[in-house]
């Protein structure tokens, strides 16, 4: 039995026109404030005043605009994007968040707490929260319970306690969740000597486990299943969207516009990943003669602009401005891959029962990946869209029934 979400716990809705720039510039003002609060115990004395005064007076400001939809949703980005910001280049205000973690990075890596501790366990502990309120959200579907605690489970093991446990063990910190093209070091030639050289066996290991989950487990996988059994049921990146972006996944552009937009930009990331480790093994296997100590900038630039501000910042401070999926919409070179082989081979597919189709449009307002499935319903056709990650929401939120998510001739 399909179960509609309950609205009383949708949280966003597409930010309404009465919202001018002025009042955004100062709810963004606000969202610093909040910000420095959070980070300014951790601060110097003298920083800190400062810090207290900038959120006192950026919160009456804040706090004279009339309420109106969509302002929480915009501070919310605004915090969210600075978070990262701090976490990824200037940590040292998070101090204090940083060392109020120290028990429990001693008691899983044996160290002390650092930025990305603090980085893992507050992604982790936010999929794991907004998890239980998706899944009691979506309480009545099985799929969607099934799916979230899966994301939920590799999230928590295989990108936290795992990596965590890799460290007390005096071993890298690996994530086997995530592999080539989307942990795009863990194929660059720098990366492949470190691991075998300094850890021999486990080393070994690693590399090995790479390759195939990216030349093999992909492509058949994704040949059976379509892009869903990566993107919405094991992607760390997938599991924040779906849980905490879930309230913002109607943001997503549903134009033309914005669906080329979005095909030029996800296969130009993945061009680039693809020739920038082509170009770094070529050069390391002739001893550096290719790209001397330019190697070194061009992997540090891609790590900046999409490892960073592209797939962090703004692929998630941007949740409430663009939607859920921006990074694995438009950027994620991992997505690029498995919508290629999902559109041209896979056996997955959404059918549709045209027949049965009211044309209430509950199933676009809800696609996080920008695609009206209302046309597709209407003219009776199968969805095969390469941008699909199978989240089986429009089918949740149809009233009549009339989307099924299906795997060849088995109904899913």
């Amino acid at each position: 039995m399909k179960t509609s979400p309950d609205e009383s716990l949708s949280l966003a809705r597409p930010h309404p026109s009465g919202v001018r720039p002025l009042q955004k510039a100062a709810l963004a003002l606000g969202s610093v404030a909040l910000l420095c609060l959070l980070i300014s115990p951790g601060s110097q004395p003298g920083l800190q005043v400062a810090l207290i005064v900038l959120a006192t007076l950026s919160g009456l400001t804040a706090g004279a605009l009339w309420y109106n939809r969509g302002v929480a949703g915009w501070m919310t980005g605004v915090f969210i994007s600075g978070f990262y910001i701090c976490l990824y280049w200037y940590p040292e205000p998070l101090s204090g968040l940083i060392s109020m973690l120290d028990p429990l990075s001693i008691f899983l890596r044996g160290r002390p707490a650092d930025q990305w501790f603090l980085y893992g366990f507050s992604y982790t502990a936010l999929v794991l929260v907004m998890g239980v309120r998706f899944m009691y959200k979506y309480r009545g579907n099985a799929y969607q319970q099934w799916r979230t605690a899966s994301v939920m489970f590799f999230q928590l093991v295989f990108s936290f306690l795992i990596p965590a446990w890799m460290m007390a063990m005096n071993q890298p910190e690996f994530y086997f969740s995530y592999f080539w093209p989307l942990k795009y070091e863990y194929l660059f030639p720098e990366t492949i000597n470190w691991l075998t050289d300094s850890y021999t066996r486990t080393g070994v290991f690693l590399v090995f486990w790479g390759a195939v989950m990216s030349f093999i487990a992909v492509p058949v996988l994704t040949w059976y299943f379509g892009k869903r059994w990566y993107c919405s049921w094991v992607c760390g990146c997938g599991a924040l969207a779906e849980t905490v972006g879930d309230p913002y996944r109607s943001l997503s552009d549903k134009s033309l516009r914005a669906w080329k937009v979005e095909r030029w930009m996800i296969h130009t990331v993945l061009a680039v990943i693809v020739l920038l480790t082509l170009l770094l093994w070529q050069n390391s296997w002739k001893q550096g003669g290719l790209l001397g100590i330019y190697s070194h900038i061009f992997s540090k630039t891609y790590t900046f602009f999409i490892g960073s501000m592209f797939s962090g910042v703004i692929g998630t401070g941007f949740y409430p401005i663009f939607g859920s999926r921006v990074w694995c919409r438009f950027g994620c070179p991992q997505a690029a891959i498995l919508g290629v082989i999902q559109r041209r081979w896979s056996r997955f597919r959404i059918t549709t029962n045209g027949g049965q189709c009211i044309s209430c449009g509950n199933c676009s307002e809800y696609c996080e990946m920008g695609i009206d499935v209302k046309s597709y319903a209407q003219r009776g056709e199968d969805i095969v869209r390469a941008s699909c990650v199978g989240c089986g929401i429009c089918s949740a939120v149809c009233p009549r029934g009339v989307l099924k998510l299906e795997n060849g001739t088995v109904s899913l």
